[in-house]
């Protein structure tokens, strides 16, 4: 009896104790299951645009297993057209995440010039290669990869848009912030290599704040037949509001690079969606963390595009859109 009472005894022991480890043994799993991903922005917090695209990267996640706060912990930094990109990019760094994430060059430069070791993903960067960003899109090499915005030939589209909508055109200005563009050469010399088919100039248009925007813009107008060509840049982006009010006060005809320029009362786009773009990023970043290397994950170039068309803008322009433009467009506003 005093056998069979301490065997009982000790079971009843046993079991507690394994009652009382199992749940630290899970907590500790589940410690030892959660990552970190830093993410740098170019837009404000509160950007429409911002909530959108970061959604999208959230449901791509999810969609391959990785939950914000269960399994991975996502720390964000916001820095508006590149404002205080380098102290928020070693902000980032110094949380030692396990992968990082950014859109456009300058804030990619800013994370690079803080590590060259922890895994850095890349949304819409102009010219990752030219920028000295990888090897090639087949093999990127070092610890980037990503996702590039445009091909330089995309420059031909939009100049050949806004002929097709303005016969007349004969010059056109090409806006960019020369801070957060760097790049913009890439999109130039494709732009003047077909601007002499069309019969257009191009004029270079730098511009750092919405001061000069307004000056560079009131400026150009003063020449008849002119239009405007607004280069991939976040600080056009942020500014689109101004650029497009702009555009239809002086009577220019512009296209952009984005649909929600056209939503915002810009004339019309050709580009990518960019709330895809942060989905094919969830890929990379799953793929990284689950073990594999940034150099050995191929690059991607966007695979859709959409044509966005302003009826109203057009007619405050005076402007007829042609028949083909507008069967072309997958988003009319009217």
């Amino acid at each position: 009896m005093r056998f069979d009472l301490r065997r009982r005894d000790f079971i009843t022991l046993l079991g507690g104790s394994a009652a009382i480890l199992w749940p630290l043994a899970a907590r500790a799993q589940q410690a030892e299951q959660m990552r970190r991903i830093g993410v740098l922005m170019g837009l404000a917090e509160d950007d429409p645009d911002t909530k959108a695209r970061l959604a999208r990267f959230r449901q791509g996640l999810e969609t391959r297993g990785w939950s914000e706060d269960r399994n991975v912990r996502i720390d964000y930094r916001f820095a508006p057209a590149g404002a205080q990109a380098q102290l928020l990019a070693k902000e980032l760094v110094d949380l030692q995440p396990d992968v990082m994430l950014a859109q456009g060059t300058a804030l990619i430069a800013a994370l690079r010039r803080e590590s060259a070791a922890i895994p850095i993903v890349f949304v819409g960067v102009a010219d990752p290669i030219g920028s000295g960003f990888i090897a090639s899109l087949a093999q990127p090499g070092g610890n980037l990869t990503g996702v590039m915005l445009y091909e330089a030939s995309v420059t031909g589209k939009w100049l050949a848009m806004l002929k097709e909508i303005m016969p007349q055109l004969a010059r056109v200005a090409l806006i960019f912030n020369p801070k957060t563009a760097t790049y913009y050469d890439f999109y130039l010399r494709a732009a003047e290599a077909v601007a002499p088919s069309l019969m257009i100039q191009v004029v270079l248009s730098p511009v750092e704040n919405a001061a000069e925007i307004e000056r560079a813009i009131e400026s150009f107008a003063s020449t008849p037949n002119g239009g405007l060509l607004l280069l991939p840049d976040i600080s056009n982006t942020i500014h689109r509001d101004l650029i497009a009010a702009l555009a239809i006060r002086h009577r220019l005809p512009a296209v952009f690079d984005n649909r929600n320029f056209v939503s915002a009362g810009g004339l019309m786009s050709y580009g990518v969606v960019m709330v895809d773009l942060y989905r094919q990023a969830a890929y990379y970043l799953d793929r990284i963390l689950r073990g594999d290397k940034p150099a050995d994950l191929p690059a991607q170039a966007p695979t859709r595009y959409d044509t966005a068309l302003n009826l109203k803008t057009a007619k405050a322009l005076g402007l007829t859109v042609p028949p083909g433009l507008l069967v072309a467009a997958d988003e009319v506003i009217e």
